[in-house]
């Protein structure tokens, strides 16, 4: 996926960070997650997210935070 997935811009939100293409905050995303709600939850609500979209935001803040972590 070579184009960008989240776009940052004064004019759009007030500069948080959305979905690109979309005016969806991504911090949405994780708030249906932490909450219990399903992947598919989220995506029926915002249809302007594409799956493909929201999976790859999710692998990226994985590989963000796994090499920092530690084994329990």
């Amino acid at each position: 996926m070579g184009r960008s997935l989240i776009i940052v811009d004064p004019q759009i939100q007030g500069g948080v960070p959305v979905f690109a293409g979309t005016r969806v905050p991504v911090k949405n995303l994780f708030d249906y997650l932490e909450a219990g709600e399903a992947l598919n939850q989220f995506l029926d609500d915002f249809p302007s997210v594409e799956r493909e979209v929201a999976v790859a935001v999710l692998e990226q803040a994985r590989e963000a935070v796994t090499p920092h972590a530690h084994s329990a």
